[in-house]
């Protein structure tokens, strides 16, 4: 039972602020869903102890990990300090994904990245660098998010067209094809 525990909580957190259906849990962990529902109330009844930061929440058809409302000063406070206010390599790389292809969904951020961005998406929206645009006509209309105010402050700039020009390689100048090879038969 601990070990389907662990197990349970390890797949709450990979899914992130997705989370995860009831009948998703049960193909993924190959168990029924009585036997689901028995482990995410033991889950639950863990994080409820006033010693733990996180609780499992039912939102949206889905379950996932979220943080106590009781933290939320703390959580506030780390938001706008200056000192936690700094941005990592990866959240650089997400604002600039977003800012030279906007809109655009969260999937689409995790693959131009090649790896999941939710966590850094949600901190951004929450030091208001970004901001959801609307909805995505994609299948199950994703969150569209762009760059703010905020954003160009940070960065100096006036307006979005003075990010610097990126130009796309379309195709290298060094490369031959096979057949044009320096190696041919006489």
């Amino acid at each position: 039972m601990n070990e389907l525990i662990g197990a349970l909580e390890g797949i709450l957190f990979v899914v992130g602020d997705e989370g995860i259906n009831l009948k998703n849990l049960c193909e993924i962990m190959n168990i029924d869903e009585n036997k689901a529902k028995e482990l995410l109330l033991e889950l639950r009844k863990n994080y409820e102890c006033s010693d733990r930061g996180i609780r499992i929440s039912y939102l949206g058809d889905a379950f996932k990990l979220t943080t106590k409302s009781e933290h939320k000063k703390y959580y506030e406070k780390l938001v706008v300090n200056p000192e936690t206010n700094s941005l990592s390599q990866a959240a650089l790389e997400v604002l600039a994904i977003v800012a030279y292809n906007q809109p655009i969904t969260r999937v689409e951020i995790d693959e131009l990245r090649g790896v999941g961005c939710s966590h850094i998406l949600r901190k951004l929206l929450a030091k208001g660098l970004l901001k959801e645009a609307g909805k995505s006509d994609m299948p199950g209309r994703p969150n569209l998010y762009k760059t703010t105010s905020e954003f160009l402050d940070y960065f100096g700039l006036a307006t979005i067209d003075d990010l610097p020009i990126i130009k796309k390689d379309t195709e290298k100048d060094d490369e031959k094809e096979l057949f044009t090879s320096i190696y041919k038969e006489n």
